[in-house]
């Protein structure tokens, strides 16, 4: 199996934490984003987008797009499942994969486009957007820390399972500690008990030691 990705990619990363869930070995090719490796023909062949990650099978079949690339993994490897079993259960983690990409990451984003990529290039940050971004991110924690009252985890029967649903906000709440915005997680006491219980976990420590040495 190979992984086109980059260290710094939030999608990248959450493939990567799936396959360190499910105890796989894979081969990383980074495809440097930073100096234009995206819009390569090499890589523009693999993804029409130029972006990353890319998920390439052993017999050579890919897959883009990283919210379908982990619930393929989760399937089709072996190893402890990241999927509840229960219908009902696994249509509660599909429910919170799709918050997480409609409803809580645009909203990040807007943070981090100001506080991390506008500083990066020198610019100042608008602060009237990363206002705006703050506004969505604490309605998402605000529905978080309703759905964390008495659970572990967001999905899963009883006190739950750690699911896709977890790995799939991970990157992004790194990414607002990251850049000074961790009390948006913090100040909501269930979701701050569940960010630290997940960020403690082997695959993600993991995953974050080799993106880091990298």
């Amino acid at each position: 199996m190979k992984v086109y990705g980059h260290p710094g990619s939030t999608c990248t990363r959450k493939v990567l934490t799936t396959l360190a869930e499910k105890g796989q070995a894979f081969e990383f090719v980074t495809v440097d984003i930073m100096k234009g490796q995206g819009r390569s023909p090499e890589h523009l062949a693999r993804q029409p987008w130029g972006q990353v990650p890319v998920f390439e099978a052993d017999d050579g079949w890919q897959l883009i797009e990283s919210r379908a690339i982990i619930r393929h993994l989760d399937a089709t490897l072996p190893g402890t499942s990241l999927t509840p079993a229960d219908p009902r259960e696994k249509a509660k983690m599909d429910e919170w994969l799709s918050i997480e990409q409609s409803n809580f990451t645009p909203s990040v984003m807007k943070i981090l486009g100001q506080l991390m990529f506008a500083r990066w290039r020198g610019e100042e940050p608008q602060m009237s957007i990363v206002e705006d971004g703050r506004v969505g991110v604490r309605k998402a924690v605000a529905e978080l820390e309703k759905r964390l009252t008495g659970r572990d985890y967001l999905a899963g029967p009883g006190g739950g399972q750690f699911s896709l649903a977890e790995i799939s906000f991970m990157p992004y709440i790194e990414y607002l500690f990251m850049c000074g915005e961790g009390g948006l997680i913090s100040e909501q006491p269930n979701t701050a008990a569940w960010w630290a219980r997940i960020s403690e976990r082997d695959s993600w420590q993991k995953i974050r030691g080799k993106l880091q040495a990298d």
